[in-house]
């Protein structure tokens, strides 16, 4: 009986040895197969989401760049208006300043009367040669009538229509109609001459017939005479920057630094006055 319990005994005690190793061989085997299961799903989601997080990057990227092409264009745009600005406020400055010299050459003008216009047209073929300004017979302008831009004369009106003036500037080279009968104020008195000719290269008029026993210095100012019967008198031309003897020795050729503005003229001041017309 003694022998058939401890056998009872062994084997129960075998049974849990058994159990107890197979409980713990049964478990740790469920643990690799789910840390295996893990590490794949790990290893299988880090290889789905790179790729992933790479698209996205992307997109985030050419995003950023449209919105940065978008902003570029915006600040183009400004910078464009701020140009045009300040062109458009340069041109208003010039013009203020064009106008203010009419204004002021109408007070020293106080004892004719004038007609303020605009150059409305001006042939860059003929830049040096005429211009039409936006007064005309409606406004009384008649042919003949001088005309002055900044402080001094710049030419004549050859041609007259109801609402526009042709006029033909003293730097013209194409006729003879533009010559002027001037006087160089000099310590003496007075010396007269006839404004002839333009020398484009210097940009100044160029005064012939002058008496060659007057001493004619640079800085003598040059007005109109009055002597040629169309043109009135006192009319400022400009300032002597040089004289000398012609080629034949007859007379003084005079250059004269134009008073009045001769490359952008914008406004002028027609003066209108009786008088004979040759």
């Amino acid at each position: 009986m003694l022998n058939n319990k401890k056998l009872i005994w062994i084997l129960l005690s075998a049974i849990a040895v058994v159990s107890v190793v197979a409980y713990t061989m049964i478990n740790g085997a469920n643990n690799a197969v789910t840390s295996a299961i893990n590490d794949a799903t790990a290893w299988g989601g880090r290889l789905f989401s790179e790729p992933v997080s790479m698209v996205v990057r992307f997109v985030d990227s050419v995003d950023n760049l449209i919105n940065t092409h978008e902003e570029n264009q915006h600040l183009k745009e400004k910078i464009d208006k701020i140009y045009e600005l300040q062109v458009r406020v340069a041109d208003l400055e010039a013009e203020n300043g064009k106008m203010k010299q009419e204004l002021n050459l109408t007070e020293s003008l106080s004892e004719y009367t004038t007609v303020h216009a605009t150059v409305i047209a001006r042939n860059p073929d003929q830049w040096m040669e005429s211009l039409v300004i936006n007064v005309g017979a409606n406004e009384g302008i008649q042919k003949n009538m001088s005309v002055m831009s900044g402080n001094g004369l710049i030419g004549r009106i050859i041609e007259v229509n109801p609402t526009s003036s042709k006029v033909l500037l003293l730097s013209n080279e194409q006729s003879n109609d533009g010559k002027v009968a001037a006087s160089i104020q000099i310590k003496s008195g007075s010396a007269n001459g006839i404004i002839s000719g333009y020398d484009r290269k210097t940009k100044e008029y160029l005064m012939t017939q002058v008496d060659p026993t007057v001493s004619v210095a640079a800085g003598d100012l040059v007005q109109t005479s009055g002597l040629g019967g169309v043109t009135p008198s006192s009319l400022l031309i400009g300032e002597v920057t040089e004289a000398k003897m012609d080629d034949y020795g007859l007379f003084q050729t005079v250059r004269i630094k134009p008073a009045g503005e001769m490359t952008d003229i914008r406004f002028v001041t027609v003066i209108k006055r009786q008088g004979r017309s040759e």
